[in-house]
């Protein structure tokens, strides 16, 4: 089914990044002053590790994320198709300790309902597999509607052609890793990190994240977004392990629109 998005304005986006890059012939700046800055961002979040996820504190435990999706299993529904208005504009850009954060502004219409954008993040590996098979990176889209319910749009990025709207956000953690303050960049281009047909899958389930709220409402893309090997290795310079291991589905459905 064909779905409508709609980027909305080409103005300027800022973005202050928190992250830093490893040396290699792209970055020029030292594995050793990226581990410092990591590991400093690691500390000061303070929230978890993943490590050791056992000791992650969470109020209830019947309906957590990330799940295993198996297609097979999958049942129909007749839901909405997802309309996107996203604003071609980045706020922010962090190393937050546990991810790499882009804040975003613009909204979503998802099954008759508005939500606001708030933000993306990346998990590498992915955090959702379909049929047990991980992707190098899943993008988070974070929305949350009036009355506080969070909507969750999951994205798998896979290997292929390099993607100028994750380039983006390379290149201005690069530059702030520099010295650059206050970076911006010119039209973020944020269509490029949406796949064109907006097909989902869909379950209730929580936050990847303490305090693993539940309740949280999970569309996961059924199709996946390309980015090149050597954006997936910059991108692990960051992180390649920070994915909360596979839930239990304890006998929620997932469902496939149709």
């Amino acid at each position: 089914m064909k779905k409508q998005i709609i980027l909305l304005g080409m103005a300027v986006g800022l973005l202050t990044v928190a992250g830093c890059s490893s040396n290699d012939a792209s970055t020029g700046v030292s594995a050793s002053t990226h581990e410092e800055k990591s590991e400093k961002a690691h500390s000061e979040a303070g929230h978890f590790t993943y490590d050791h996820q056992e000791e992650w504190e969470f109020v209830s435990g019947e309906m957590q994320s990330p799940i295993n999706i198996t297609t097979a299993d999958v049942e129909d529904f007749d839901g909405e198709e997802l309309e996107l208005n996203y604003e071609s504009i980045g706020t922010s850009v962090e190393d937050n300790g546990h991810s790499i954060q882009v804040g975003l502004s613009g909204e979503a219409e998802i099954n008759n309902r508005l939500f606001t954008l708030k933000q993306c993040h990346f998990h590498a590996e992915s955090e959702h597999t379909i049929d047990g098979t991980y992707f190098p990176i899943e993008a988070h889209f974070v929305h949350a509607a009036q009355d506080g319910r969070l909507a969750v749009i999951g994205v798998m990025l896979t290997e292929g052609q390099e993607n100028k709207a994750f380039q983006q956000i390379l290149d201005a953690a690069k530059e702030n890793a520099e010295g650059k303050e206050n970076v911006t960049i010119d039209s973020f281009d944020v269509q490029q990190l949406l796949p064109s047909n907006l097909d989902y899958y869909h379950y209730l389930g929580s936050l990847t994240t303490p305090p693993l709220t539940e309740n949280v409402e999970w569309y996961v893309l059924t199709e996946s977004v390309e980015i090149s090997k050597e954006q997936i290795e910059e991108f692990n310079k960051y992180y390649d392990d920070n994915n909360r291991d596979i839930q239990d589905l304890n006998g929620r459905k997932v469902f496939i629109e149709a």
